[in-house]
């Protein structure tokens, strides 16, 4: 294990509650009638492009280039009020750095969310120059490009790489990548992160004790 690559939104920070949201509430305003949960179960994990091609199919109408950008003030004033980071992550990202483990972030989110999330929360720092997004590459997640494209970034062969992922995309995309995966099972039910080469873990306590045992098992 020479560099684990985690998600960003769900694993993180706890922004996906927030977003989905907001996000419900805008939705419907432009009249798609949405819960906050069914926008968690459509988009967790999902690239912007598939979430605005989404709501154009939804609405049955184009919509200009930066339609949304009118409703990025909502997401800022909430993620500023209520974003944290997820439980547990802090200890874990400060044990990693201790044990001088590599790590890094890799997101279906534009580099513009993540400083603004990764900003609000005070971990934008932890992971200066190694943050990687979907926009970095042709295809974001399921298929396995960002995490490939991470790796040979960080200098790290596939195999030697390990990732935290919330979402079926994510656990799709480290699978296809040939890397081993924690799925972190918060707002996903486990089962849908299930599969071969993937520990499902529901803290993150139990995500650092399967690091410590993945890091164990190739000493």
């Amino acid at each position: 294990m020479d560099l684990v690559i985690f998600d960003c939104d769900g694993v993180l920070v706890d922004s996906e509650p927030i977003a989905a949201r907001v996000g419900a509430a805008v939705l419907t305003g432009m009249g798609w009638q949405i819960s906050a949960e069914e926008v968690v179960q459509r988009f967790l994990g999902c690239t912007e492009e598939y979430f605005h091609a989404e709501v154009e199919r939804q609405l049955g109408r184009r919509l200009p280039r930066g339609w949304d950008d009118e409703f990025q003030h909502l997401y800022d004033a909430a993620y500023a009020a209520e974003l944290t980071p997820v439980e547990g992550i802090v200890p874990l990202l400060e044990e990693l750095a201790r044990r001088g483990i590599p790590t890094c972030v890799a997101s279906n989110g534009s580099h513009d969310k993540m400083r603004r999330t990764l900003g609000a929360t005070g971990l934008h720092d932890r992971f200066n120059g190694r943050i990687f997004s979907a926009q970095d590459v042709a295809f974001g997640k399921p298929e396995p490009d960002l995490y490939l494209h991470a790796a040979r970034t960080m200098g790290v062969a596939p195999g030697r790489c390990v990732v935290v992922e919330d979402s079926p995309r994510g656990v799709a995309a480290a699978r296809a990548a040939a890397m081993a995966c924690i799925g972190y099972a918060a707002l996903t039910p486990p089962q849908r992160l299930a599969g071969p080469g993937v520990s499902v873990c529901t803290t993150m306590t139990q995500v650092r004790d399967e690091l410590r045992g993945l890091r164990a098992s190739h000493e």
